[in-house]
């Protein structure tokens, strides 16, 4: 029987994300970004053992992605 999907929202540099994963295998979980429908967005996923190490990792890349360069 397949788990179901687990979806967490995160903020990250004043924008929320929506992130769901899905298991795609016993010990393997994928993240996505959902749009703004609640579909998956056409980014990379990410993967990872559990779910929230695969949300972790792409919450990560959309930190340094959605950063704000440092002013000097």
């Amino acid at each position: 029987m397949p788990k179901p999907a687990v979806r967490f929202r995160e903020h990250i540099n004043g924008r929320e994300f929506r992130i769901e994963v899905s298991n795609v295998d016993p010990s393997r979980w994928r993240a996505q970004v959902l749009n703004a429908h609640g579909g998956p967005s056409a980014m990379m996923p990410f993967y990872g053992p559990t779910p929230e190490s695969a949300a972790r990792q792409l919450a990560a890349w959309l930190a340094r992605a959605y950063a704000t360069p440092a002013t000097s």
